[in-house]
């Protein structure tokens, strides 16, 4: 059962990354990743979601109709999105002023009605919890990407503001990796974001031809050992 949720995870959160793999999520994923912090805040918060709304879809997916799963799914995913809205505005309102709007977009993220819809709804609520969280975790990890290489070269920093926005606690992993950079203006603007999408996405597709050259080489050498 374990293999089976480890499984789950890696799918999830690696074979079928939101971003690196499916291209799911692009218009946030382009507008907050001009700063490795903004790009933190944006993928815990919808990590929240995927796995909230995973698990509630898996709780009451035999007592709905076909029909009316769809609209039953969207207004759980909305009800969660004005949740996590109103708790970053009174919480962490200063991170809740710079992504603005696209927090209440989150709504219409497809990858959220998509795990509810391919995955949730099919199967019981811990492997949806599982698959929800790695989704989530996965997102993150594309926007944390994206936003890194996009601060590093635009301005010389990495996880610049983490304090204001985070709080006084994220202080210390507040660095300059590039002391008197003047920056690379692409980079902070949407073109930089695309750039380093594309490359991003073809290192990962690179990762994954060697990994299965490898595991093919194992299983010859297992064959001819046998």
């Amino acid at each position: 059962m374990a293999d089976s949720y480890r499984q789950i995870f890696k799918d999830s959160f690696w074979t079928n990354n939101v971003i690196l793999a499916q291209s799911l999520a692009l218009c946030p994923t382009m507008a907050v990743t001009s700063t490795a912090t903004n790009a933190l805040g944006m993928g815990l918060a919808t990590t929240a979601v995927l796995v909230v709304s995973n698990v509630m879809v898996a709780s009451v997916r035999n007592f709905i109709t076909n029909e009316v799963r769809i609209p039953v799914f969207i207004v759980i995913i909305a009800s969660l999105v004005t949740l996590v809205d109103m708790t970053m505005d009174a919480y962490l309102h200063q991170l809740y002023g710079v992504l603005g709007l696209f927090i209440a977009l989150i709504v219409v993220n497809c990858a959220i009605l998509g795990r509810a819809e391919s995955f949730a709804a099919r199967n019981p609520p811990l492997a949806s919890l599982v698959d929800g969280l790695g989704s989530g975790l996965g997102f993150t990890f594309g926007l944390l990407l994206i936003g890194a290489v996009r601060e590093i070269l635009g301005a010389g920093t990495l996880l610049a503001n983490a304090s204001v926005l985070l709080g006084p606690p994220f202080k210390a992993i507040e660095m300059t990796i590039i002391p008197h950079y003047n920056g690379f203006l692409l980079m902070a603007l949407p073109p930089g974001g695309f750039l380093t999408l594309g490359f991003l996405m073809a290192g990962k597709r690179l990762l994954d031809a060697r990994q299965e050259k490898r595991t093919e080489t194992r299983e010859l050498a297992a064959l001819a050992a046998g």
